[in-house]
């Protein structure tokens, strides 16, 4: 969790060092991937049932060709690492518990 936490502390940092609204609500998109649909599917299911926004999985292709299945859950929030982190504590917990890789977060740049 450590290593969340800088990795979003330095997303915002940036972010606001880069101009970004501090004002404004973010659309924060949160990854999940994994080779198996089942368990993928297993932890959309998880994070639905905690109240989560779950888009529908998708077939990625990796940089050697190979493929892996993931899906994203958007929410929206300020930016702001300690409010962005609630969620990633969350969601770090159910890809722990239903084997999946919890790939990270994202938002784009608000004027």
């Amino acid at each position: 969790m450590e290593n969340w936490q800088e990795i979003s502390e330095d997303i915002v940092e940036s972010l606001l060092e880069d101009g970004s609204n501090p004002e404004k609500l973010y659309e924060v998109e949160h990854h999940f991937v994994c080779e198996d649909f089942d368990k993928l599917e297993e932890a959309a299911l998880a994070a639905f049932k905690l109240g989560y926004d779950v888009e529908e999985p998708a077939e990625l292709e990796l940089e050697d060709g190979g493929k892996i299945w993931g899906f994203d859950i958007v929410v929206e929030a300020e930016l702001n690492a300690e409010v962005i982190m609630e969620d990633v504590s969350k969601l770090v917990a159910v890809a722990e518990q239903t084997g999946v890789e919890y790939d990270g977060w994202g938002t784009y740049f608000q004027d």
